[in-house]
């Protein structure tokens, strides 16, 4: 796929990847993403960015777990359901 360039001409160069966080950036401040963006300079504010950092990285990890514990739920309702009905059994029977 062919970029164009602000004359509306055919380029060679590959268009740039823009990621959600940017997006998010630029609509809170059009000049903060253009400073880091464009003209590499780190934000001053770390100490709430390694916050958000963190943050993020323990949702992920809370994310990557919800399969097994739908696993180890399903796993003990249907346990807590085979004791429920060889209860029953008992009960008839004996």
């Amino acid at each position: 796929m062919a970029a164009y360039d602000q004359t509306g001409s055919a380029s060679d160069q590959p268009l740039p990847l823009i990621r959600a966080s940017e997006l998010g950036q630029y609509s809170f401040c059009q000049r903060a993403w253009w400073l880091s963006s464009v003209k590499g300079l780190a934000s001053a504010n770390r100490a709430p960015l390694n916050r958000g950092q963190r943050i993020h990285a323990q949702h992920a990890r809370r994310v990557r777990a919800v399969p097994y514990w739908r696993r180890a739920g399903l796993f003990l309702v249907g346990s807590g359901g085979l004791l429920l009905l060889l209860a029953g059994l008992w009960f008839w029977f004996f």
